[in-house]
């Protein structure tokens, strides 16, 4: 089941150098090259700290981990209790999310242990919540507050 989300209206600060454009990422606090991933990313970033009012500070981006000894990044990482809570797997629209996204959440997974994964390509997000070892889509993203 997809996950309905209603993204806020784009207000993000966007500048063209040497033929390239930027954008501002707020999380991170410097200008990233805008490519279709990173769109997706920013959108998602925004619906959770406008929309969903997830605290920003407790959001990290790209965050890099070790799995089987090998580093990779995790695209967003939401923090509860100082503890990872939530992971976002996002791709450019024009990634299917197929088994081999999922294999890699489930990978970062295997190293954060978090309760609620999600993954996007901006027209469609899924998203699961880890109960008992058993995962169940989620009909909608957590609430921050109910944590």
């Amino acid at each position: 089941m997809m996950l309905k989300i209603d993204f806020p209206a784009p207000s993000f600060n966007i500048k063209k150098t040497n033929q390239k454009d930027y954008i501002f990422d707020s999380i991170r606090k410097k200008w990233i090259l805008l490519t279709p991933e990173e769109w997706v990313r920013q959108n998602i970033v925004a619906y959770l700290t406008q929309t969903l009012q997830y605290p920003p500070t407790l959001l990290a981006i790209e965050k890099e981990i070790a799995v089987n000894g090998l580093k990779r990044r995790c695209d967003i990482v939401v923090y509860a209790h100082n503890y990872p809570w939530m992971i976002i797997e996002c791709k450019e629209p024009s990634v299917n999310l197929d088994e081999k996204v999922l294999t890699q959440i489930l990978h970062y997974n295997s190293k954060l242990d978090v309760p609620y994964l999600i993954i996007s390509n901006g027209k469609e997000t899924v998203g699961w919540v880890i109960n008992d070892a058993k995962p169940e889509t989620l009909q909608s993203f957590p609430l921050y507050g109910k944590i």
